[in-house]
């Protein structure tokens, strides 16, 4: 997997929440030096905290607040979310989670 990359997917990723986009940029900008190890340890550290599980994705969907969130949407990312399930995903469906669980199925890498 090409780190790097993955990292400025998750940077880039519409979904992704101010303190998840602050520890990537922050590895980004220490990779390559004696900071990377804090840095990779930090990210890994908020992206525990912020994937969502594909349960919590088809749960969230499902709620008022998704519905609320998600609008005309909410059945379609249920849908999807159900479809990754099926298929042994693991992760919510949103881009933020899935470029995240990716980069936390390879922790070791950073």
């Amino acid at each position: 997997m090409d780190v790097k990359a993955k990292v400025s997917e998750l940077i880039n990723a519409a979904t992704i929440c101010p303190e998840a986009k602050a520890a990537a940029e922050a590895y980004l900008a220490a990779y390559g030096t004696a900071k990377q190890a804090a840095a990779a340890a930090a990210l890994i550290a908020e992206l525990k905290e912020d994937v969502g599980s594909v349960d919590s994705a088809i749960a969230f969907g499902k709620s008022d607040m998704g519905k609320q969130i998600l609008g005309d949407g909410a059945d379609g990312f249920v849908k999807a979310a159900e479809a990754s399930k099926a298929a042994g995903g693991k992760y919510c469906v949103c881009p933020a989670c899935q470029a995240g669980g990716e980069l936390l199925d390879h922790a070791n890498e950073l």
